[in-house]
C-alpha cells in the first residue's frame, strides 16, 4: 500500500489514538473498513461541510480496529489492504477541499458534484492517476493551472459553475476524451482545444460564445458536439470537416444560415432549431448522407426544396414553427418515422391530414407525385429532362449539387441519356441507389477523374466488376444491401478510400483486399455472415477509426484485436461469442480493447 515517505516513520501507531477523533459518526467505521478492501468510498449525500481527517488518510493511519485487536485473519490483515481508487463525496455542504488531497494519490475517481466549491487545491496535481474528475454543480470561477498536470484524466465533467475561462496548458490533458463545459459563463474558447486530440465528447453548450475557433476542427476523434444555447451566428467553415462527428446540437443560437458538411459523412444528427435560418438550399443537404434526425424548428424557413429526397436515410424531420406554405411532394419519398409540421401556414395538406400523422402526410404527398405526373413541380420541369423511358434526371442536381442522381427508380439498367446529360459537368458524387442493377454500369469510368462518392447500395449485385476500381479519387463507396460475398483485390488500387459501407451482404470474412488499403477509417460490415477477422492484418491498418462488425457469426473475439488502439468504435453486438460478455460491451470501446488486450497470451 502506498503512502507518503515518512508518515508511518514518525509514528508508526499513529492510527490507534486518531482515527477515533479524525472521523465522527459521519464515516462509520464498518464504511471505512469495507473501503480498504474495495478501494471505494462513497460519502454521498451526508451533509458533509468538511471532509474529516480520516478520509484523507485512509491509506496512511493504522485502522482502529489494529488497536483492539492485532491478530488478523488473511481476508483482514490491513496492511495487505488496497488503497483508494474512488472517492465519492457528491450532494454534500462542501466548500473546500484541503491539500490533504495529496495523500491519495491512487485515486482514479474523484466525485464531487453538487456541493459548495469555489475552488480545487492545487494538491490536486499530485493525483497523477486520476481518470474521472466530477466537479459539477459548484461555484467555481476559475480552475487551477496544476489541473492540466492530470495526464491520465478521460473525464472532466465542469458543468454548471461560474466559469469564464479555463486555464493555460489546457491542451495538455491530451487523454481526455469527455469533457463537459457546459451552463459557464464562457466567452472563448482557446484555439490550442485543437491539441486535445482523443476527445469524443465535448458540451460547450449554455455559455456566452459569439464565435467558435476554426482550431476545432483538429479534434479527429469528436462525435458528439454540443454548442446548444450560445451566442453563434456563424459556424467556421473548418467544422465541415470534421470527419468523425456524428451529432452536432447548435439549438438557440443566432445562426442565420446553415452549414454545409462535405466531409461530415458520419453526421447522423444535425439540431439547429430556434435559430434565424431563413433559407434551405440544396447545397446545404447534398453531403448528409448518413443524417438520421434532422430539427429544423423555430426558424424562419418559407420552403423545403426537392432536393430534400437525398437525405435517404432521414428519420426524424422537425419542420415546426417555420413560414413553410407548401411542401415538395418529394417529400413523400422519405422513409420518415417522424414528421413535425406544426405552426406553418400549410396551404396545399388539409389540416384533418396533417393531425392524422407522419404516415399520413407521407401518404398523401407521395399520391400527388402520381396525381400530378410531370407538372407536380414547376421549379422542377425547369431543372429536368425527360428520357425515353419516362424518368427524369435533375439536371439542377448535376449543374448545382455535381450529383449523378439517378435512384429510386427499380431499374435495371442505367440509359444512357444519365450519362449523356452528365457531359460537360464536373460530378463528384454518384447515386444509383434503390434500383435493380445486378452490374456496375461500365459508362462510369467516363468520370473516373471527379467521382469521390458513390452509393450503390439496394440493388442486386452479386459481384463488383473492375469499372469501380478504376474510381481513383473514390474516399466513399456505399454497397449495402446486396449480394456480395467478395470484393476483388483490384480494389487495393482505391488508394484514397476512406470509408466503406457493405452491410447487408453475405460476406463470411472480412475481404482480404480490405485490409490492403491503408487510408480506409470506416469499414461498416454489419449484418453478415462474418465468422473471422485477422487481428495482425487488422493492427496494420493505422487509419481504421470505426469497425462496425454487428449481427454476424463471430464465434469468438481474438485477443490480439486489443491491440488496434487506433479504433474509436469497434461495434460487435449480436454476435453468438460468449466473452466479452455484454456487460463490457456497453462500457464501450476503450473498455473491450483494454479487457481484450489483458487476455492476450505472454
Amino acid at each position: 500500500m502506498s503512502r507518503p515517505k515518512g508518515m508511518a516513520e514518525r509514528d508508526p501507531r499513529a492510527g490507534f489514538r486518531t482515527e477515533r477523533r479524525y472521523c465522527g459518526a459521519s464515516v462509520p467505521q464498518g464504511l471505512l473498513k469495507a473501503a480498504r478492501k474495495s478501494g471505494q468510498l462513497n460519502l454521498s449525500g451526508r451533509n458533509l461541510s468538511e471532509v474529516p481527517q480520516c478520509v484523507w488518510r485512509i491509506n496512511v493511519d493504522i485502522p482502529e480496529e489494529a488497536n483492539e485487536n492485532l491478530s488478523f485473519s488473511a481476508t483482514e490483515r490491513w496492511w495487505e489492504q488496497t488503497d483508494l481508487a474512488k472517492l465519492i463525496l457528491s450532494n454534500n455542504k462542501l466548500q473546500s477541499l484541503t491539500d490533504d488531497l495529496r495523500l491519495l494519490p491512487a485515486l482514479t475517481v474523484l466525485d464531487v458534484h453538487d456541493n459548495q466549491l469555489t475552488s480545487l487545491p492545487s494538491a490536486i496535481r499530485e493525483l497523477e492517476n486520476l481518470q474521472k474528475l466530477n466537479v459539477s454543480h459548484n461555484k467555481l470561477k476559475v480552475l487551477p493551472e496544476e489541473i492540466t498536470n492530470l495526464r491520465n484524466l478521460k473525464g472532466l465533467y465542469l458543468q454548471h459553475n461560474e466559469l469564464t475561462c479555463v486555464p493555460e496548458g489546457f491542451e495538455q490533458l491530451f487523454n481526455l476524451e469527455d469533457l463537459d463545459l457546459s451552463n459557464n459563463c464562457l466567452r472563448t474558447i482557446p484555439a490550442s482545444f485543437s491539441s486535445l486530440s482523443s476527445l469524443v465528447r465535448l458540451n460547450l453548450s449554455s455559455n456566452q460564445l459569439k464565435s467558435l475557433p476554426a482550431e476545432i476542427s483538429g479534434m479527429k476523434r469528436l462525435k458528439h458536439l454540443d454548442c446548444n444555447s450560445n451566442l453563434l451566428e456563424t459556424i467556421p467553415p473548418e467544422l465541415a470537416g470534421m470527419e468523425s462527428l456524428e451529432s452536432l446540437y447548435l439549438r438557440r443560437n443566432k445562426l442565420r444560415f446553415l452549414p454545409e458538411f462535405p466531409s461530415c459523412k458520419l453526421l447522423k444528427e444535425l439540431h439547429v432549431g430556434e435559430n434565424q435560418i431563413e433559407m434551405l438550399g440544396a447545397e446545404h443537404l447534398k453531403h448528409l448522407n448518413s443524417i438520421l434526425v434532422l430539427d429544423l424548428r423555430d426558424n424562419k424557413l418559407k420552403s423545403v426544396p426537392d432536393e430534400i429526397t437525398l437525405l435517404q436515410s432521414l428519420e426524424r424531420l422537425d419542420l415546426s414553427n417555420n413560414d413553410i406554405s407548401s411542401l415538395p411532394y418529394s417529400l413523400g419519398k422519405l422513409h420518415l418515422k417522424f414528421l413535425a409540421l406544426e405552426g406553418n401556414p400549410l396551404r396545399t395538406i388539409r389540416r384533418e391530414i396533417i393531425n392524422k400523422g407522419t404516415q399520413e402526410v407521407l401518404k398523401y404527398l407521395r399520391s400527388k407525385i402520381q396525381d400530378d405526373g410531370p407538372s407536380q413541380s414547376d421549379s422542377f420541369i425547369e431543372t429536368a429532362m425527360t428520357l425515353p423511358s419516362e424518368s427524369r434526371v435533375n439536371v439542377h442536381a448535376i449543374i448545382t449539387l455535381k450529383m449523378l442522381d439517378y435512384s429510386d427508380k427499380q431499374t435495371t439498367l442505367i440509359p444512357d441519356e444519365v450519362f449523356d446529360a452528365a457531359k460537360c459537368n464536373i460530378i463528384t458524387s454518384i447515386n444509383f441507389s434503390k434500383n435493380q442493377l445486378s452490374e456496375i454500369p461500365k459508362r462510369i469510368v467516363e468520370l473516373k477523374e471527379m467521382v469521390s462518392d458513390v452509393n450503390l447500395s439496394f440493388n442486386k449485385f452479386s459481384f463488383i466488376s473492375s469499372e469501380v476500381c478504376l474510381l481513383k479519387k473514390l474516399t466513399f463507396l456505399d454497397l449495402r444491401n446486396n449480394f456480395l460475398n467478395s470484393l476483388p483485390e483490384e480494389m487495393e488500387s482505391l488508394i484514397q478510400l476512406q470509408t466503406i459501407n457493405l452491410s447487408f451482404n453475405r460476406f463470411k470474412i472480412l475481404p482480404e483486399v480490405l485490409y490492403c488499403i491503408p487510408t480506409l477509417e470506416t469499414i461498416l460490415i454489419s449484418n453478415n455472415q462474418i465468422g473471422y477477422v485477422d487481428p495482425q492484418k487488422m493492427k496494420t491498418m493505422k487509419n481504421l477509426i470505426t469497425l462496425d462488425l454487428q449481427n454476424n457469426d463471430l464465434l469468438q473475439i481474438p485477443p490480439e484485436l486489443g491491440n488496434c488502439v487506433n479504433l474509436r468504435t469497434l461495434l460487435l453486438d449480436g454476435n453468438p461469442f460468449r466473452v466479452p460478455r455484454a456487460a463490457i460491451l456497453m462500457k464501450g470501446t476503450a473498455a473491450i480493447l483494454e479487457y481484450l488486450r489483458d487476455r492476450i497470451p505472454t
